[in-house]
């Protein structure tokens, strides 16, 4: 089960009892703020990309959406997200539980800027029904990213 590959991936960083687990489905925006009772934004939402060189994860804001144009200039290329069949044998989670921890070899994670304005989100944790409670600080030791990038824009 992936939330338990979550769980022992973030057991030596001490964060695994941050993982919540819900009875219903948490795996859009929408509804894992509705389970939380947070706002949406807090929601860190794990986007799914195949870049020319392998699949990619971005991690942000629940309130902001992908901008072509920055996603061209920073990666070179156009952006396509990974089609919902090849996601979990691509990273290793399944549609709406993708988070950017215990991914599968070579899957790339980046952070998006539009999370920095918080001190806590809430990334999935393997599954539809899950997240974890993190400081920024905490996200980004745990993900292990290749960087912060800028690659959203606010939603319309």
């Amino acid at each position: 089960m992936s939330v338990e590959k979550v769980r022992e991936y973030l057991r030596p960083l001490g964060l695994e009892e941050r993982v919540i687990e819900f009875g219903v489905s948490s795996a859009t925006v929408a509804e894992a703020a509705a389970a939380l009772g947070c706002e949406p934004a807090r929601i860190a939402k794990t986007m799914s990309f195949l870049l020319k060189d392998g699949p990619a994860v971005i991690v942000a804001a629940g309130d902001v959406k992908i901008d072509n144009h920055k996603f061209k200039e920073t990666f070179h290329e156009k952006a396509r997200m990974i089609p919902g069949p090849e996601v979990e044998p691509l990273t290793g989670h399944p549609p709406g539980g993708v988070c950017p921890f215990a991914l599968a070899d070579g899957v790339r994670v980046y952070l998006d800027e539009s999370l920095k304005r918080f001190d806590t989100v809430y990334p999935a944790a393997g599954s539809g029904k899950s997240a974890v409670r993190l400081a920024i600080a905490e996200l980004e030791a745990a993900a292990g990213p290749e960087g912060w990038i800028d690659v959203c824009k606010p939603s319309a």
